[in-house]
């Protein structure tokens, strides 16, 4: 009995390793979506608070 649960829990946890690498779609624009500099997210169309000029 405990032999069937562990090896029902180690298929489960390889399908959810290979669900894990899939690619989703969008994904690439979501990285296009970061600042190159910072890494931060961009939310609009200005320019990353990195850019802008301190002061």
């Amino acid at each position: 009995m405990i032999i069937k649960i562990v090896s029902l829990f180690l298929v489960g946890m390889a399908v959810l390793a290979m669900f894990g690498k899939l690619r989703y779609p969008g994904q690439k624009r979501l990285q296009s979506a970061k600042c190159p500099k910072c890494g931060r997210f961009k939310i609009g169309k200005g320019p990353c608070p990195c850019r802008k000029n301190v002061g």
